[in-house]
């Protein structure tokens, strides 16, 4: 099963680039995704045997943070066909999805994003130190060309500042690998895998397995956006076709917060998650300082919603930074990130019917697009932590959690950022939906299912966990917070 959630996208992405008929090849995309998400589920089931001498091997963490990856991925690739269909029919001098459209090749966007889900999948599989530096890297390499799909200016720059940047900040990483087999030194028949590492971490070197983790903390920091490492993500999230922001957000940045969660879990079973997990409440904690000053008074959807993913990666860290908060933190992560799809795909209904990313341009939501602007502002409520919805749940848990360990100044100032977030975003957002439809939205086209039905249904799940979390994936967060350092 291992091999063939790693070779159903490869494949079929592989197939894609070479399948010259529209329809078959979005059909494959659509299909990839339903196999997958089959193959995922049946991982709850019965988890896989690793392979590779354990160098592959699916753990409850590995299995919580995949299976986010395929369900937001299968409404992805749902979404995916009404916005290549309006795309091939939109003429060069048109505006789609808030750019000129250039009539970028389809075969290679629908293989860019199999490709994409294979290195997600990958980086969810590995336990090797090594091998989970490859999978992140990976996702770099396959993720920056769907960036440049509009084939603008803008686009480029992104893309390239989005390489860059996260290519400076693996090489970190990389190094920080190297520390962390010197700190293993004493023991040199010690695999460099997740599991020996944290069963044998009381013999490794203290010095070197800070300093590893601090390599870590500023290599995967960058690519998971926690500030001020983050300076990457407005652009890229902005500028690329909404779609490709809804993976980016929900399921990209939850691939390098797992790789710092796992190099967590290795300091907390030495004895050092007071020193891994103070500088995880401190980064966490500026992150949402910084994505609050940006917020606020913000003047771009996009880039709000890409700001809005750089606060929810600092309640990530700050929560896993707590233990007592970690299962909360695994849980918000789900949330996070069904309600970030929801949002940039809605973002892509209303990009394509306004062709502007204006706040300032776009008045009456609910009265010209209801369907996608009642959804724009369900999800606007879901993101801020408002209930019932699934975010105030796991909000409210690290909020707990914090109190539970007697951080009440840090509690204090996590509640006042919260708070300013929803006061920048609520003046953005309900300006948008309230009175009467502005001139961009006076002739507004249909909005084809494909694109309503995965953001409604994103939706549905975020109420749903606001009222009920099922009892598998509440144990699931448990075991999964347990494996990765939490209390």
């Amino acid at each position: 099963m291992t091999w063939a959630l790693l070779g159903v996208p490869m494949f079929c992405g592989a197939v894609a680039f070479f399948l010259r008929p529209h329809g078959p090849r979005r059909f494959l995309l659509v299909a990839a995704a339903l196999a997958h998400a089959a193959l995922t589920l049946q991982t709850w089931r019965c988890l896989p045997a690793p392979v590779l001498l354990g160098y592959l091997e699916l753990d409850a963490a590995g299995r919580l943070f995949m299976s986010i990856t395929s369900v937001l991925f299968l409404a992805a690739a749902v979404y995916a066909v009404g916005f290549l269909k309006e795309s091939r029919h939109a003429k060069e001098s048109e505006q789609e999805d808030g750019f000129f459209f250039d009539n970028a090749p389809e075969a290679a966007f629908t293989g860019g994003l199999l490709f994409f889900l294979a290195t997600m999948t990958l980086a969810a599989l590995s336990q090797h130190f090594g091998l989970l530096w490859v999978a992140v890297e990976a996702t770099t390499l396959a993720s920056a060309p769907l960036i440049h799909y509009h084939r603008q200016r803008s686009s480029l720059e992104a893309a390239w500042k989005y390489l860059l940047i996260c290519s400076v900040g693996i090489a970190l990483a990389l190094l920080g690998n190297f520390f962390l087999a010197v700190a293993a030194r004493n023991n040199p028949d010690l695999l460099m895998t997740a599991k020996e590492l944290v069963g044998n971490a009381r013999t490794l070197d203290p010095v070197w397995l800070k300093a590893a983790f601090l390599l870590f903390l500023t290599g995967y920091g960058t690519k998971m956006g926690l500030a001020p490492l983050h300076t990457w993500l407005p652009d890229a999230h902005s500028e690329a076709p909404s779609v490709v922001s809804a993976l980016l957000s929900g399921a990209l940045l939850n691939c390098a917060f797992l790789a710092l969660l796992r190099v967590h879990a290795v300091l907390s079973a030495a004895g050092l998650a007071d020193f891994s997990g103070g500088l995880l409440m401190i980064f966490g904690l500026l992150s949402m300082a910084v994505a609050a000053a940006f917020i606020v008074g913000q003047a771009d959807f996009k880039r709000m919603l890409a700001y809005s993913s750089v606060e929810h990666m600092g309640i990530l860290a700050f929560g896993a930074g707590l233990g007592t908060a970690a299962p909360a933190a695994m849980l918000h992560a789900v949330n996070h990130s069904l309600t970030k799809g929801l949002l940039f795909l809605t973002a892509g209904n209303i990009l394509a019917a306004s062709r502007t990313k204006s706040v300032h341009e776009i008045r009456g939501l609910l009265r010209a697009l209801p369907f996608s602007g009642g959804l724009w502002l369900l999800g606007f409520l879901a993101i801020t932590g408002s209930p019932p919805f699934g975010p105030f749940i796991s909000e409210l848990w690290i909020l707990k959690g914090a109190l539970d360990a007697r951080r009440g100044l840090l509690a204090g100032l996590y509640l006042a950022l919260l708070a300013i977030v929803f006061t920048g975003m609520s003046s953005a957002v309900l300006k948008m939906s309230q009175g009467e439809p502005s001139e961009k939205l006076q002739a507004v086209p249909k909005t084809s299912l494909w694109r309503l039905l995965p953001p409604a249904a994103l939706a549905a799940a975020v109420l749903v966990l606001g009222l009920w979390i099922p009892r598998p994936l509440r144990e699931a967060v448990q075991e999964a917070a347990v494996l990765l350092g939490g209390r």
